[in-house]
């Protein structure tokens, strides 16, 4: 017994998804990329008055602490200590 066009002829189903993504790949090959940066997160760049402040101060520990000069208060490492674990 023989069956003769059987089904759809002359279609290939794997030709159709080929050219499906041959037409993605050009529409994307199109568009560019933009991205957008808020003025909150160029702010967060820049470098703060606060962190000009923080290095100041820890280089001038350092210093002390390299030429044996910094002494450490016990009542404020207490008080320190205590206002940390009454929140």
């Amino acid at each position: 017994m023989k069956i003769n066009n059987f089904g759809t002829s002359g279609v290939n189903p794997y030709k159709r998804q080929m050219n499906k993504l041959d037409n993605a790949a050009k529409t994307t090959a199109n568009a560019t990329d933009k991205i957008e940066i808020s003025t909150t997160a160029k702010e967060m760049q820049q470098v703060s008055q606060y962190a000009v402040n923080r290095q100041a101060k820890v280089d001038e520990l350092k210093i002390q602490v390299e030429n044996g000069n910094y002494k450490i208060n016990p009542n404020e490492v207490a008080k320190s200590i205590l206002n940390f674990y009454k929140k």
